[in-house]
C-alpha cells in the first residue's frame, strides 16, 4: 500500500516500525508485544469501534499492511537488532548536521531543545503521542508522522553527544600560510567536517535480514562471512553471525563468533545480546538434556526460539 508519510525517519527508511506501533526506540520485547496487542484490538474488525463499514475496512487494512508487519519485524530478535543498527547508523550520520534540521512538531522541537534527561523525556513524549494514536482512523497517519519525527530527533540528539566534532586548533590564516615553506611539515587546518561514510557491511546486513525473515539462516551465515572479509574485526557482524549459528543449532560455532565479537568490543550491544542467548541455550541443555539423549537436546534448543520439533 502507498504510504503517505515523508516525514521523520520515513525520509531515510521505508517504514518506521517503532512509530507505527507507538513505542520508543529500544523498547523491550514485552513492551512491544503489549502495545501491539492493544493496537490490534483497536483495529481488528471484531473489536474495532469505528462507526461505519468503510472506517472498519480502513482500520483492518492498517492492521494487516502496517501494524502486523511492524510487529513481525520487531518481534524477531535478529531483525530487531539489525534494525537498531541501521537506526544507529542514521543517527550517527545526521548528528553532524544537527543545526540544519527544522522540525515541525512540538514534541520533536521540545526534545531537541531539552537540557534534561533526554531518554526519560523522549519516552514521556512517545507515551503522550501514542495515547490516542489509534483513537481515530482519520488521524492515524498524522500521529505516526509525529512519532517518526520525534524518533528522528531522538536519534540525532542521542548520537550528537558522542559524535559532535571538536576543533582542537584554530584555522590558519591565509597570510600566515603563505609564509610557510613548501618543505615545512604542518598539520593542515581543519576543513568542513565530512559526514562519515556508511559502513560497507550495512548492505550485507540488510540482505541477510531478508533471508532471516524467511528463516534461511544458512544464507545469513554466508552474508555475514562475506561482510567479515571487508571488516574482519566488526563486532556487530560477529555477533549477528553467532546468532545465525544459534538458529542452526551450532552452539560451538556461535560461541566462537560471539567470543570474537566481545573481544574486539566488550560493550557491543548486539554481541552482548547474542552472548545472553548463547548462555540460555547452554543452561537449557545442561538442565534439560541427559547425556546421550540427542532428541531432547534438539527439542530444548528449538523450543527456546519458537521452532517446531521435527516429527519422528
Amino acid at each position: 500500500m502507498a504510504f503517505p508519510i515523508q516525514q521523520g525517519l520515513f525520509q531515510y527508511i521505508d517504514l518506521d516500525h517503532y512509530a507505527i506501533l507507538g513505542v520508543p526506540i529500544g523498547a523491550e520485547l514485552k513492551e512491544i508485544r503489549l502495545r501491539y496487542l492493544n493496537v490490534a484490538r483497536r483495529l481488528h474488525p471484531d473489536t474495532c469501534k469505528a462507526l461505519t463499514k468503510a472506517e472498519k475496512e480502513r482500520a483492518n487494512t492498517l492492521l494487516s499492511k502496517l501494524v502486523n508487519p511492524a510487529w513481525e519485524h520487531l518481534s524477531r530478535e535478529g531483525s530487531r537488532l539489525e534494525y537498531s543498527l541501521i537506526l544507529s547508523q542514521i543517527g550517527q550520520r545526521l548528528a553532524h548536521n544537527e543545526q540544519q534540521f527544522s522540525f515541525k512538531t512540538k514534541a520533536a522541537q521540545q526534545l531537541i531543545k531539552s537540557q534534561k534527561n533526554v531518554e526519560l523525556e523522549y519516552k514521556n513524549l512517545v507515551q503522550s503521542l501514542a495515547g490516542d494514536q489509534y483513537a481515530s482512523v482519520d488521524s492515524i497517519y498524522q500521529k505516526i508522522a509525529q512519532l517518526s519525527e520525534l524518533n528522528l530527533a531522538y536519534l540525532i540528539v542521542s548520537q550528537s553527544k558522542s559524535s559532535r566534532p571538536t576543533l582542537s586548533n584554530p584555522p590558519l590564516s591565509l597570510e600566515y600560510s603563505r609564509t610557510l615553506n613548501t618543505d615545512t611539515i604542518f598539520e593542515q587546518p581543519p576543513q568542513e567536517e565530512e559526514l562519515p561514510k556508511e559502513s560497507p557491511v550495512i548492505s550485507y546486513i540488510r540482505r541477510a535480514q531478508s533471508y532471516a525473515d524467511k528463516g534461511n539462516y544458512a544464507q545469513v551465515v554466508l552474508e555475514m562471512r562475506d561482510a567479515l572479509k571487508l571488516e574482519p574485526n566488526n563486532s556487530t557482524c560477529h555477533g549477528l553471525l553467532g546468532l545465525a549459528y544459534l538458529r542452526q543449532n551450532q552452539a560451538s560455532m556461535a560461541k566462537i563468533h560471539i567470543t570474537t565479537a566481545l573481544k574486539h568490543d566488550p560493550n557491543n550491544e548486539i554481541a552482548l545480546d547474542a552472548k545472553r542467548e548463547l548462555d540460555k541455550v547452554i543452561t537449557a541443555n545442561d538442565q534439560q538434556t541427559k547425556p546421550g539423549d540427542s532428541s531432547k537436546q534438539s527439542k530444548s534448543f528449538w523450543t527456546l526460539f519458537g521452532g517446531r520439533d521435527k516429527k519422528k
